[in-house]
């Protein structure tokens, strides 16, 4: 009876322990990752570079005045069309007390010249008439009182424009500000009050307004040295705004600087493009833009996801795995083209029928396991 009681202890004993041991191992374990696999395929690569930048006017006017005075009225606002010719403000010359006074005793001058050319003049004609002087002589005392005559005509003319601005009739007056050219009024820096500055050999003067026809737009950015080299003129160009959104618009490569310019520690180089502007939509200038430009492009060429791509740790060569069973990998090194930043070149190493691993899957964690974590890590 006791050898049985025995047996049957052992027995349990048994039992215990290998139910234990399976309950171990199933609490414990995890499953296996299964990895699924891409294969090759035809496809076209384009590898392109962003060049940020903005977009302006191809022409911008500014218009100075002639003279040195205060606005006096402002007729026109930012942002309306204008055609040559259009007024746009007037000046209120204010003069210079010295360079007036000048002008004055020149006038002066020029009076008494002339009276004193007119008494000679009339005396001489006299003698003229009765032949006393000669035609020669008579023609010099002429021409003296004719150009007396005309240096006071100057002077006086002289006098006005320093008072007023212009001749007293004139219609292109000095003092009236008007459009050059046709186009937008983009700025008007100036208000009525303001002083001016005439623009002149020694001075840029103040700018009175600045005009642009905006149908005429040009994309100005920078591009990195490392790319500048593969820019061709007459390149095309994809230009998006940032105002603008859901909208391209096309551009054409026009200029690339000659010379680069450091900015933290890159070089860039300038390059500027024209943009093909729709009529019913309106660019304004200075919207930030970025220019996407094609700098390589391969058409049916095998490629692969980027993604499936691993890079040894000492060498930096490329390589994937790929199936040779059922969830069995070799690796193979492989050598890469063009990337557009998805999709790969494959220039050797794979066929189209190898079949990739995708290393980015991970096995989904477990609600109960998730639960344990968050305690793990609040504690």
């Amino acid at each position: 009876m006791n050898k049985i009681v025995k047996y049957i202890i052992i027995g349990v004993l048994v039992l215990g322990a290998l139910w234990a041991a399976v309950f171990f191992i199933k609490s414990n374990s995890k499953s296996s990752i299964i990895y699924e696999t891409s294969t090759p395929f035809i496809s076209s690569v384009e590898k392109k570079t962003v060049a940020t930048g903005k977009v302006i006017p191809e022409d911008e006017v500014e218009i100075k005045p002639q003279i040195s005075g205060i606005i006096e009225k402002i007729y026109l606002e930012e942002g309306v069309r204008v055609k040559a010719g259009d007024l746009i403000a007037v000046i209120k010359v204010v003069p210079n007390e010295q360079a007036l006074n000048q002008a004055s005793g020149r006038v002066r001058n020029a009076e008494l010249a002339l009276n004193n050319a007119k008494i000679e003049f009339d005396r001489n004609k006299a003698l003229f008439d009765k032949g006393v002087i000669s035609s020669q002589d008579f023609n010099n005392l002429q021409l003296t009182y004719n150009q007396a005559e005309q240096e006071l005509k100057n002077a006086r003319a002289d006098y006005q424009i320093i008072k007023r601005g212009s001749v007293g009739g004139s219609s292109s007056a000095n003092t009236n500000i008007r459009a050059t050219v046709d186009g937008t009024i983009l700025e008007i820096p100036v208000e009525e009050g303001d002083q001016v500055i005439q623009s002149n050999n020694f001075n840029d003067g103040t700018t009175i307004a600045s005009i642009a026809d905006l149908g005429k737009m040009i994309f100005e950015g920078k591009v990195d040295e490392g790319e500048v080299g593969k820019l061709e003129i007459g390149m095309p160009l994809k230009i998006t705004l940032g105002a603008i959104e859901g909208k391209e618009f096309d551009a054409k490569l026009k200029f690339i600087a000659p010379k680069g310019v450091e900015e933290t520690g890159a070089v860039q180089f300038k390059i500027e493009g024209d943009v093909a502007v729709e009529d019913n939509v309106l660019i304004r200038a200075g919207y930030s833009a970025n220019a996407s430009l094609v700098l390589e492009r391969k058409d049916s060429v095998m490629v692969i996801p980027e993604a499936l791509l691993q890079f040894d740790k000492k060498t930096d060569d490329p390589f994937v795995e790929v199936a040779t069973g059922e969830q069995k990998f070799e690796r193979k090194d492989i050598e890469i083209g063009i990337s557009d930043g998805v999709n790969v070149e494959i220039l050797s190493g794979l066929t189209e029928d190898d079949e990739v691993k995708q290393w980015n899957k991970t096995e989904p964690i477990k609600k109960g396991e998730d639960e344990d974590k968050e305690k793990e890590a609040k504690a």
